[in-house]
């Protein structure tokens, strides 16, 4: 049997943290780890307020897929595989809870596809990113030519597509890739503070959020405000809500139960 490809803990305050653990090949993503993430998301509860994703290591977050594994794949083999990430990437993008991608080192190709499709990113002062496909007669499959140009602008993601050449973290801040800059030993630290101010919020109020600006992002405004409402209605009638405005007009912390 395989040694497992994932660490995954929860934490007291309901944040899950998935860990890529395979540092001696820079955490590549191959088949079984797709397989093992996409079990990961099928079983998020709704008690998880905050998923976190990171690399084993300080010199990898993700090096893309293991090109050791698809060496001698046949055609067939390669489009199954290639399928196994999209899936993996869909789990990411839909999963109703807040993720966050935590890049200690190096995400490169499929890597940087993972950290793309989180709903945002921090990122060791160290990091490196690429999607350097094209450099080996393919191309970014797991939405790399879709998200990267909603975080960097259309004609600055053609650049890097067409080159695949590699940029810094402070690239990847200074174009709004990435949210925060952190000092590599204390990135843990960082995106542990912000989920946990997350994880302190209604998760009805964030998982109607995260409905809202995803679905709304490329829709009229007409259409997007029509689904915002929807959302925000069906919040009023919640148990969180019911608790939520009481507690500040009582000057105490609120009780959120997640219905």
């Amino acid at each position: 049997i395989s040694e497992p490809t994932i660490k995954y803990t929860i934490s007291d305050n309901c944040i899950a943290i998935i860990t890529l653990s395979r540092p001696l090949v820079a955490n590549a993503l191959n088949s079984q780890m797709a397989l093992e993430l996409k079990d990961i998301f099928s079983k998020i509860t709704n008690n998880i307020r905050v998923v976190i994703i990171t690399g084993e290591g300080e010199k990898a977050f993700c090096a893309g897929a293991d090109l050791k594994e698809r060496y001698n794949m046949n055609v067939e083999s390669w489009q199954i595989q290639h399928q196994q990430f999209r899936h993996v990437l869909q789990s990411i993008i839909e999963c109703p809870t807040p993720v966050i991608a935590a890049v200690n080192g190096a995400a490169y190709g499929g890597g940087l596809e993972l950290a793309l499709g989180c709903d945002f990113i921090y990122a060791a002062k160290t990091a490196y990113f690429a999607l350097p496909e094209v450099t080996l007669g393919i191309m970014p499959g797991m939405g790399g030519t879709q998200n990267l140009p909603r975080a960097v602008g259309l004609r600055r993601a053609k650049e890097l597509l067409f080159t695949g050449k590699a940029f810094s973290a402070q690239n990847a801040y200074d174009w709004g890739m990435i949210n925060k800059i952190c000092e590599p030993e204390l990135l843990m630290d960082d995106v542990l503070t912000c989920a946990g101010l997350i994880a302190a919020n209604a998760i009805l109020s964030t998982k109607a959020i995260k409905l809202a600006t995803n679905k709304g992002f490329d829709a009229t405004m007409e259409i997007a405000l029509f689904a915002e409402s929807g959302h925000y209605n069906r919040l009023i009638s919640a148990n969180d809500r019911k608790e939520g405005v009481p507690a500040f007009n009582e000057k105490r912390k609120p009780i959120f139960t997640g219905k």
